[in-house]
Formats: C-alpha cells, sequence, structure tokens
C-alpha cells in the first residue's frame, strides 16, 4: 500500500553543518518525508542561500522556528512535521515551540542541554499527544537490532558483563577556535553539562542499554579534561552496574589521535557472546564458549524481522549511517501516520531521551564527588 509522503521542516542544517545534511537525506530515503521548508541559519541569508541549495522555495526558507511555524500555518502544503539538527542549546525550545503548535518532532541528541530542560519537555511531549523522536543512529543498524532480538530471546543466556566503547581523535588538539564543530561542543554555554559524555558517551551508554534490555541503576565516572583550557570534559571513563548487579564498562573519548569513529559493543551471557563494530556494521559476531566464532550478515534471510525490516538492500551490498539514520526517520513517519510512537520499541524516544540526560548529568555529578551514585528514576 502507498504510504503519504509528509511534508518535513528542518531546523538547522545551514553552511557547514555536518548533521543537517545528514538529516535531509536520511528523511528522504525511503520516500516517506519530502523536505519542504527550513530554519537553516538565523541568518536569513544564509538561510535561503541553502535552501536554493536544495532546491526548495525562497519563501520557505526562515530565520527561526517562529517564524517557520507561522509561514507554514496559513498553506494547504505547509509542514507536517519538525526536525531539529542545531546545537543542544536550542534543542529544548525548538521542540517546545513545535510541539505546542500540534506539530510531531525529531530531535537530535542528546534531547537538550539541561536536566531541567528535559523534564520540562517530556511533561510538553506528554501534554501534547504528538510523536517525538530521538536520533540515536546506531539503534537503526539492522545488526545491533538483530543482536538486541537475539539477547532477549536468551541466545547467550543471562548477561554477565557489558562493555562498550567510543574512541574518536578529532579533539585531540585544540581546534576549537578553528572549527565550527568543535567551537559549540566545547562550550559549556552551547553543549550543556558534558562535553565528550554528551556528545559521543550518550550513544554509547543508550546502545548499550537498548541492546542488552538492562537499565543501568548506578555509575562512577571519570571525565577529565585532557587538552588544556578545555571546559568540559574530553575523555570517559565510567564503571555501571546495570540491572541485577550486572558490571559494565563505558568509554568514550574525543582525544583518542588517530581513532575515527570506532564505536564498538560487547555483550558477554551466560552461554556465549555479541560484538557490534560500528567498523563493520554489516556484521554480528557470536562467541561460543566450544571456540567457536560465528559471523551473521545484514541481509539474510534467517534474521529477526527487525533487522530484516531496517535492511534495504540483499546480503553482501553494504549499507551504512545514512541508511541506520533513515530506518529511524522511517520509524517516526510510522508514528506520525498513527502506527504508534514506540514502533515496536525500537524508535528512541521521550523516555530514552530522559534517561541520557539523567545519564550525563550523573556522570558530571560522580566525577566530582568521585563516588559511585545511584540513577535517579527509570526514565522510561
Amino acid at each position: 500500500m502507498t504510504q503519504p509522503i509528509l511534508r518535513l521542516g528542518l531546523v538547522g542544517g545551514g553552511p557547514g553543518s555536518f548533521i543537517g545534511p545528514v538529516h535531509r537525506m536520511a528523511a528522504c530515503l525511503d520516500a516517506r518525508f519530502a523536505l519542504v521548508a527550513g530554519a537553516f541559519s538565523r541568518d536569513i541569508a544564509k538561510s535561503r542561500s541553502q535552501a536554493a541549495i536544495w532546491s526548495l522555495a525562497p519563501e520557505r526558507a526562515y530565520d527561526g522556528i517562529e517564524a517557520m511555524l507561522d509561514g507554514e500555518r496559513g498553506r494547504d502544503d505547509g509542514i507536517q512535521a519538525v526536525a531539529i539538527a542545531t546545537p543542544n542549546d536550542s534543542h529544548f525550545a525548538i521542540a517546545k515551540a513545535a510541539l505546542e503548535a500540534g506539530l510531531p518532532v525529531i530531535c537530535d541528541k542528546p534531547m537538550t542541554a539541561t536536566l531541567d530542560e528535559a523534564e520540562a519537555l517530556a511533561g510538553i511531549v506528554a501534554a501534547s499527544g504528538r510523536p517525538f523522536a530521538l536520533t540515536y543512529t546506531y539503534t537503526g543498524y539492522a545488526m545491533v537490532r538483530e543482536a538486541r532480538a537475539r539477547i532477549a530471546a536468551g541466545a547467550i543466556g543471562r548477561v554477565r558483563k557489558i562493555m562498550v566503547d567510543y574512541p574518536q581523535g578529532w579533539l585531540a588538539a585544540a581546534i576549537e577556535d578553528s572549527n565550527t564543530q568543535a567551537g559549540w561542543r566545547t562550550d559549556p554555554a552551547r553543549a550543556g553539562g558534558g562535553g565528550a559524555i554528551g556528545d559521543i558517551g550518550v550513544h554509547a551508554f543508550q546502545l548499550a542499554e537498548y541492546v542488552s534490555g538492562l537499565r543501568v541503576e548506578e555509575l562512577v565516572a571519570d571525565l577529565p579534561r585532557v587538552v588544556p583550557g578545555r571546559t568540559l570534559d574530553d575523555d570517559c571513563n565510567i564503571l555501571l552496574h546495570f540491572e541485577g548487579k550486572v558490571p559494565g564498562v563505558l568509554t568514550a573519548s574525543q582525544i583518542a589521535t588517530g581513532e575515527r569513529n570506532g564505536l564498538r559493543l560487547r555483550i558477554y551471557g551466560e552461554t556465549g557472546g555479541i560484538e557490534w563494530d560500528h567498523d563493520a556494521p554489516g556484521n554480528l559476531i557470536l562467541r561460543w564458549p566450544d571456540a567457536r566464532t560465528e559471523i551473521l550478515h545484514s541481509g539474510g534471510p534467517a534474521l529477526h524481522p527487525t533487522a530484516q525490516r531496517a535492511t534495504r538492500l540483499p546480503s553482501g551490498h553494504p549499507e551504512g549511517f545514512i541508511e541506520a539514520f533513515a530506518t529511524l526517520y522511517a520509524g517516526f513517519a510510522d508514528a506520525v501516520a498513527g502506527k504508534g510512537d514506540d514502533i515496536d520499541g525500537l524508535v528512541p524516544g521521550i523516555g530514552d531521551g530522559l534517561r541520557s540526560i539523567r545519564f550525563i548529568d550523573l556522570a558530571v555529578r560522580s566525577n566530582e564527588a568521585r563516588a559511585w551514585l545511584p540513577f535517579p528514576g527509570d526514565g522510561r
């Protein structure tokens, strides 16, 4: 059955943006959305310039969320959903305005810059009755979903150990003054209270909970500032206790010289282990106690239905970051179309966002106290 193409308005994504064009490509990949308008920059000339690059009408380029809502409200072909691809400090205000205007929202992570904003936004989402999704991209990979399904089905027995690593090296030198992306990510006024922990540590945290099916109950964090002059952490080393006292280790670093985007998850159970590596996202490694190693490939006919739905190509044809991002947009489209805002529990939403902001806040406080701290609330 043909599904309607929903009209999307994007906030952010102007000249020099990394994640804005990713949102555009992902939203349109499966023909579930069409980008028709945007507040791509606070500078209207830059916003119109970006609109021209994407072949949008100049009158549908705006300089902010309020202008876009006002301009689109009276149109027969006005926007039906809002995507947020701006720095963290603006997420709350944009999401609030869109939700209160009756529009569903898909937002970049982390959800907000502060815990107070996150808790307030949770109330706004509940009151609006509109779908709210977050782009925790790695949950869109087929083999991540396969790992989740196999662990839930008991394929490796009771989980005993969880290890997640996320090394990057792009901030190994002080490039904040010359690199826009580095500039706002290292500025507490724009990024919030966490640096690397808020930028990539939340990805590692959310992935570990998502795949294992277990929630973190307490943690102790060491969040150093390795490059001189930084006011936010650029390296993270965290010990975790999941439900049932399952031990875990999370490392995330943006000063790991020479690393690119090396996210890796390993989960060990009583009867086997599972490993997923972003360098080979179409593979899932299963380790067995008889010294066998099994490799599963995306696109295979025996994979779980949730993994199959996240695959567009036959086995042996690689799919990557844009496709994983697009899988989240497809789930968001289903929610907007009235099929629920938690499609098979696979689309990260307000609960994931709230837990992630609580995780950042707790890790920062644990680092300051040099102590184990309990996770506040369940956020789900």
